[in-house]
């Protein structure tokens, strides 16, 4: 059958439909001149903890696992955000100590409390800790269904040890802020940040700030409701306030962590940026796909449902160049099912569809940075599960960090002229350029194939004697709900608690197909490509 052509969606997509048999492989077209945007943010792929997991105080010694900071060291450089929306149901109190579970359970030093060595808990208290997390998770996912959300307190310790995780997993913490106390003038009222801000302050914590999460849902989950001119005043205080430390007068302020922009949404962020968009660094605002709680296998491969997003980052793209133009667009919480995910879909191969084309089309958008919702925690959109064991996201998340660099390039299928469904989705990058295995010039296709059947990709004719390195992901047992995925072949599994696998691809002679099985995704460094736009 010959390529039945595509032709890209709106003016982003590069994914196009081919109907084809093995006998004829759909020619790439790979522009590398010159690049589709600026340079992308070295953390651009970052990640979030729930602030959830500071419900009981104890939890947070989850944070000590050496295994969970190996695995977060392998995504550095990359944001760690705290937020979400039990932020603003927690309430700092300086006053309150540790108790002598929590002592018993963290192992908490009583100085040189900042030594990455220091953090570190045992199997059995890991153990222990995790059999009795499943209430809590229960608890948290009751508060979050029914939307009716109890006020917890963090203290000292619960900061310590999120710092120190962050710090010693050499990722960036961006904390947030709760903006529910309000003053009889309906303004935020700060005086329990400051004392949190004080504190960080005292122990010369670098780390950034957002202030409350979704607004748009407030009303919903705690009855106040905050218009967006007021939200946008109440960043400039919080501004006014950061700018009388030392260690944060210049640190990034985020915000306002919108959801998803329909009508009222939308209103929201345009007063709040015309309000308050000059004092913070990003503008930030959530995605997801498809409720957790009905969505279907299907959805999850569904080139209309991948294809909405883009609709919506140039929605919000579109209000931030109109107000405060130049700013920098974030997704600030983001995966594919709300709602705490879909279990057994959004913690299985299935979810990489989504998850690899969000990076892709952001990247491509220009969208500066993505946090995926979550590095660890409640529900099933966890890059690694209660037992610290690695899910297909985690992996899929580590190679995107080593192959695909910060430059944009454009591909698209040659002789593309018919409109149909997206099933072939590709994108283009330059390699890594702190990947010793690769040079300046190589480039990195990813690409995933949501047809039933294999399909073959052919690079462009100047290409065809160079030598590629294919890294093709397939699940392993369980098919497509597969909770381990082979890389070229290989289990991806660590090989102990500090140390992460050798991450190898398969040479592919020059002139080779790139040949991508049913219902899989890959990527494919082309090396020695000698792209002018990577020079």
């Amino acid at each position: 059958m010959h390529l039945a052509a595509c032709i890209s969606f709106l003016t982003v997509a590069v994914l196009k439909t081919c109907s084809i048999s093995l006998d004829n492989p759909v020619e790439l077209e790979l522009q590398l001149k010159t690049s589709e945007r600026s340079s992308l943010n070295p953390r651009f792929l970052s990640v979030t903890i729930d602030a959830s997991l500071a419900s009981e105080a104890k939890y947070i010694g989850f944070l000590g696992s050496q295994k969970l900071i190996t695995l977060t060291r392998g995504l550095a450089p990359a944001y760690l955000r705290f937020g979400g929306t039990k932020s603003d149901f927690l309430y700092f109190d300086p006053a309150e100590k540790a108790s002598v579970e929590e002592f018993i359970f963290w192992n908490l030093p009583t100085k040189q409390a900042n030594l990455c060595d220091d953090i570190k808990i045992s199997t059995y208290v890991q153990q222990k800790l995790t059999s009795q997390w499943l209430a809590l998770e229960r608890a948290i996912l009751k508060e979050a269904f029914h939307e009716k959300y109890k006020n917890a307190t963090i203290t000292k310790h619960t900061i310590d040890l999120l710092y120190r995780f962050a710090n010693c997993s050499n990722l960036h913490l961006i904390f947030g802020l709760n903006v529910l106390p309000r003053t009889a003038h309906d303004q935020w009222n700060s005086s329990n940040a400051k004392l949190l801000i004080d504190y960080c302050d005292s122990k010369k914590y670098n780390m950034s700030w957002e202030l409350g999460n979704e607004p748009n849902s407030f009303k919903k989950k705690s009855g106040l409701y905050i218009d967006g001119s007021q939200l946008g005043k109440d960043f400039i205080s919080l501004r006014k306030v950061l700018s009388k430390y030392s260690s944060y007068k210049n640190s990034g302020l985020f915000g306002p962590d919108i959801g998803q922009p329909k009508k009222q949404s939308q209103k929201m962020l345009k007063r709040f940026l015309k309000a308050g968009g000059e004092v913070i660094n990003s503008v930030t605002w959530h995605h997801y796909y498809v409720d957790g709680h009905t969505a279907s296998k299907e959805d999850f491969m569904s080139p209309s449902i991948l294809d909405s997003l883009a609709s919506e980052i140039e929605t919000v793209v579109n209000i931030v160049n109109e107000i405060v133009p130049g700013k920098l667009v974030w997704l600030g919480e983001t995966s594919s099912a709300y709602g705490g995910g879909s279990p057994g879909l959004s913690n299985t191969y299935i979810d990489g569809f989504m998850w690899l084309d969000k990076l892709g089309m952001s990247a491509k958008l220009g969208i500066d940075v993505v946090m995926r919702q979550a590095l660890f925690g409640a529900g099933s959109y966890n890059l690694v599960d209660s037992d610290f064991e690695p899910l297909p996201d985690y992996w899929l998340s580590l190679l995107f960090k080593k192959l695909v660099g910060s430059i944009v390039l454009n591909v698209s299928f040659k002789g593309s002229k018919d409109v149909g469904e997206q099933k072939i989705r590709v994108y283009l990058h330059c390699t890594n350029i702190n990947n010793p295995k690769y040079t300046v010039g190589d480039v990195t296709l990813f690409a995933m194939n949501l047809y039933n059947h294999t399909q073959q990709l052919q690079l462009p004719s100047f290409l065809t004697e160079k030598f590629v390195d294919e890294y093709l992901l397939l699940p392993a047992v369980g098919g497509l709900l597969s909770t381990t995925v082979l890389l070229n072949g290989q289990v991806l599994k660590m090989v102990d608690e500090k140390t992460l696998p050798a991450l190898n691809g398969k040479q592919l002679d020059p002139g080779s197909t790139l040949v991508l099985p049913s219902l899989s995704f890959g990527f494919y460094v082309v090396k020695n490509a000698k792209a002018v736009a990577c020079l």
